[in-house]
């Protein structure tokens, strides 16, 4: 392990070894110990009581955070002439089809978001190899594949996120930035986690939510007992 710096060093002595926060104190702490010079991530890492491995106990699913991201999402949508004007409306960042697909195969992807139409779903096909390691192969459990391309732009631009349960039984997100208020904080994790909850699979069993660790990018994590945030 490489040394550690001086704000890394300051960041675990402001941390009470082995102590489990309540969300409410885990919301402050990550701001008390957040050292970078821009705006950190909010992130939150669950994980689940799920084998990913079986189709049955695979989580994935969408959640309106109430407070947003606190970053600007860049929106493409790929839609058919008719529904341009009205992705334009909705604040969508590039709306066209054919240029921005010839655009993607020659290496363009300047964007955190792509929302289709499920009619122009068989022109994508070929950028699966491209768009799908990045994420941003549009899907329709993701409501980014809908013929309302409109209202998929607003939510995605109000903090909409999508996620998925990785191959370790652990679901990672951005939910909101290190100078949120601790209440908004508090508010979007309870949101995520309450959402992780809904979309529990049948086939489960034993305890669902194992662990919930929340920290800023860069800072340490912070342990955070479920109870507190279920309440």
């Amino acid at each position: 392990m490489g040394k550690l710096t001086k704000n890394q060093k300051l960041a675990l002595s402001k941390i009470e070894a082995g102590k489990v926060y309540t969300l409410a104190e885990a919301a402050e702490k990550v701001k008390e110990i957040t050292f970078t010079k821009f705006d950190s991530s909010f992130d939150i890492d669950v994980r689940l009581g799920v084998d990913p491995r079986k189709a049955d106990q695979m989580v994935r699913g969408v959640v309106s955070l109430p407070h947003g991201t606190g970053k600007q999402v860049r929106v493409l949508v790929l839609c058919n002439p008719d529904a341009e004007a009205a992705a334009k409306e909705a604040g969508a960042d590039y709306v066209g089809l054919d240029e921005y697909i010839q655009k993607i195969k020659d290496g363009w992807t300047d964007v955190d978001v792509i929302i289709t139409q499920p009619s122009v779903m068989g022109k994508l096909g070929p950028l699966g190899r491209i768009l799908g390691p990045r994420g941003l192969m549009p899907n329709p459990k993701s409501g980014t594949v809908t013929q309302d391309v409109a209202k998929a732009v607003k939510e995605v631009k109000q903090g909409k996120i999508d996620f998925k349960v990785d191959k370790t039984g652990i679901v990672h997100a951005s939910i909101g930035k290190a100078s949120f208020a601790p209440e908004a904080m508090v508010d979007n994790a309870r949101e995520f986690v309450q959402t992780l909850i809904k979309l529990k699979p049948a086939t489960a069993k034993g305890t669902y939510i194992k662990s919930i660790y929340v920290s800023s990018t860069m800072s340490p994590g912070l342990k955070v007992d479920p109870k507190s945030v279920v309440e």
